[in-house]
């Protein structure tokens, strides 16, 4: 259970484009377990791949969220700013026997990686990925908004790229080193991300931390039931509406809308009305 005098939450969006609403949702919801919980809450960039990045959406979305009276109680902080400390992580889980290198083409497989480079020896020579080599047969979360959920590896997950072959470090890496520097004891995010827990808990246990407690949100879903996304060129949400934007994330996620033009009013008193039970227990919704 999440010690709630030392609840650190975040919400870790990518530059890649300016907030939509299913963004929204996403960083209200972790916005409000925190402060209900009478914790802090954190917003990190997660920059590290910049053919993915456009310029200035960093600070586009920093003002967005501003705009909707969503700050951090901490300096805003930048994962490609923090390499060392990923280097850092690596080097440990090399130590502890968990890497392997890896040169096989995503082309070269379907679905899960088959593990084809864990017991062979690839040439130093060849630019080469790293992957964490899974010791865990079943991973198992109680989610606080979608209930128990067990993975089995080489079912629903298996040995996964923690550094790429081009030298930018991976997601689950960084998302894990960064969350553990934090101390975030909760993470609340879109139900897109749940499959990520698994290889995330190996991690945390590989790096000798506990993992922390999940909430994830059903992903916001277009009329062609296809969820809303920057890929999909989802509408910007527009910040001279933000108080019915609030109200709409709020209903969205079944909590009371509060009858306000200020949203800082409509955050104090959707705090105090949060409650995690309301969530619906769905992967996706319809807008």
């Amino acid at each position: 259970m999440t010690d709630h005098s030392h609840y650190v939450g975040r919400f870790a969006p990518s530059p890649t484009g300016p907030l939509h609403f299913g963004s929204l949702v996403a960083a209200l919801g972790s916005y409000l377990d925190a402060r209900s919980a009478g914790g802090q809450w954190l917003i990190r960039v997660e920059d590290l791949d910049p053919p993915r990045a456009v310029r200035g959406a960093d600070r586009h979305i920093l003002k967005q969220l501003s705009d909707h009276s969503l700050v951090s109680d901490q300096p805003v902080i930048y994962q490609s700013q923090r390499l060392h400390r990923f280097d850092d992580a690596l080097s440990c889980l090399n130590d502890k026997g968990h890497l392997y290198a890896c040169n096989c083409p995503r082309r070269s497989y379907l679905g899960l990686y088959p593990g084809t480079c864990r017991t062979q020896t690839t040439s130093e020579t060849q630019p080469s990925a790293l992957r964490f080599r899974v010791s865990e047969t079943t991973i198992q979360q109680k989610d606080l908004a979608q209930g128990a959920v067990t993975w089995v590896y080489g079912k629903d997950f298996g040995d996964f790229i923690v550094r790429r072959k081009d030298g930018l470090h991976a997601y689950q890496l960084a998302v894990v080193t960064d969350d553990i520097a934090q101390k975030v004891t909760r993470i609340v995010r879109g139900a897109d991300l749940l499959s990520a827990t698994p290889m995330q808990t190996c991690l945390y246990h590989a790096l000798d931390v506990q993992s922390p407690e999940t909430l994830h949100l059903p992903m916001v879903l277009g009329r062609d039931g296809q969820k809303l996304s920057k890929q999909t060129h989802a509408p910007t949400i527009n910040a001279a509406v933000a108080a019915d934007n609030l109200n709409q994330a709020l209903a969205f996620l079944n909590q009371p809308i509060i009858a306000s033009d200020n949203p800082k009013i409509i955050l104090g008193a959707a705090v105090k009305n949060w409650r995690t039970d309301r969530i619906p227990k769905l992967m996706g919704k319809t807008l």
